[in-house]
């Protein structure tokens, strides 16, 4: 049978989701079509040659409409008989569009792929999408849900207090992933997944501490939810979160024997793909599932995974992944996560797996698994194995 293999990947550094942040200024397709380039080039293949463009952004309004994908292969002077496409499935919308090029490169479809993901959420703020009066779910799904769905501020806090997560607990690992991201920096080890260099990581604080972090106010506090979850301690801060953030990433995806016909080297193949859905008032908890049906449909088990990449949306969403997977914390994130390296939201999915790419091949681990919460209730997971 036919595989599927990476063959390059990169991303840029992740700027403040902010006015004045590193990446404001920039308009989103630009910088995914300076991100295409660098991949092609970095490749040294001709763009004529690639079949599609698949690419994740979250909130497709303003700066980011109009399929914002084709907007960028053109504004990266690849010829005008390349498609893309754009596509949301939330946080793991990049990640998805990774699935999509691979199954694409398996069934025959496409001979090369790019998979690539945006997000700039300093010019588009994270939910503008949803038009003042506008009702995105309707009358039957409210009926299914009477009593209302939250935000994921507050699936955050439930997911805590379901699994007995301290404010301590999410703190220190939130400081981990500071300390990880910061090391990895210093080290050099973000260095060859970079499309350019100059500037690091904007969101990734060196100096934090358990005290700067327990000073921090609770995020989503809400007294009028008391009554309906007296559970919640309300124990998520912007330092257990994932920050506002901008950035691109993207991954070039072909069969094996493309590769060979090309004198590329394959660096990584798809051994496995889930998606799954999950409580849409939990939320964030798909993960779970979508981890072990990957992990079925591979015949593996979580003592087989190298390193994990698992998207740091909240502190509590991997905290709790890890008591249901039993998962070796020292083998996840192993370079940071997003509450330190940053969570542009349509990038993330192409942005951990470009990580996860590189860590694995200085660490020479043979297998790796990414899998990202999303808003919805749902969850992507990917097994990578090294090549």
């Amino acid at each position: 049978m036919r595989d599927a293999v990476i063959v390059e990947a990169v991303r840029t550094p992740i700027g403040k989701g902010r006015p004045g942040g590193a990446l404001h200024a920039e308009h989103p397709a630009d910088l995914l079509a300076r991100t295409l380039a660098a991949l092609v080039e970095r490749a040294g293949i001709d763009p004529v040659q690639v079949d599609d463009v698949i690419g994740g952004t979250v909130t497709q309004v303003g700066d980011q409409a109009c399929n914002i994908t084709r907007a960028a292969v053109l504004a990266a002077g690849f010829p005008e008989s390349v498609p893309a496409t754009t596509v949301d499935r939330q946080c793991g919308s990049s990640q998805q569009a990774a699935h999509f090029a691979a199954q694409g490169v398996l069934s025959g479809a496409y001979d090369i792929a790019i998979a690539c993901g945006v997000e700039s959420m300093s010019r588009v703020p994270m939910g503008s999408a949803v038009l003042p009066g506008s009702d995105p779910f309707g009358p039957r799904m409210a009926a299914r849900y009477p009593e209302g769905l939250v935000s994921q501020g507050i699936s955050a806090e439930l997911i805590a207090a379901r699994w007995k997560i301290s404010r301590q607990e999410l703190d220190a690992f939130s400081l981990e992933s500071h300390r990880r991201a910061a090391a990895a920096w210093e080290r050099g080890e973000f260095d060859r997944e970079l499309a350019w260099t100059g500037w690091r990581d904007q969101s990734v604080r060196p100096d934090t501490s358990m005290a700067a972090l327990a000073g921090l106010r609770p995020a989503y506090h809400r007294p009028d939810l008391a009554e309906r979850f007296p559970e919640i301690g309300w124990n998520v801060t912007a330092g257990n979160a994932s920050p506002i953030n901008d950035g691109a990433a993207a991954l070039l995806i072909m069969g094996s024997d493309v590769a060979a016909r090309l004198g590329l080297r394959p660096r990584a193949r798809f051994r496995s793909f889930a998606v799954a859905g999950d409580d849409p008032l939990l939320m964030l908890t798909a993960i779970v599932p979508a981890t072990a049906k990957v992990l079925a449909r591979s015949g593996l088990a979580p003592a087989d995974i190298d390193l994990f990449e698992v998207n740091e949306a909240f502190a509590s969403v991997v905290l709790a992944w890890q008591h249901e997977t039993g998962a070796d914390l020292d083998r996840v994130n192993v370079r940071g996560g997003a509450i330190a390296l940053g969570h542009p939201l349509g990038t993330s999915g192409a942005r951990l797996m470009t990580t996860l790419l590189h860590a694995m091949e200085d660490r020479g681990a043979r297998l790796g698994l990414q899998t990202m919460c999303e808003a919805g209730g749902l969850a992507n997971a990917t097994i990578l194995e090294l090549l």
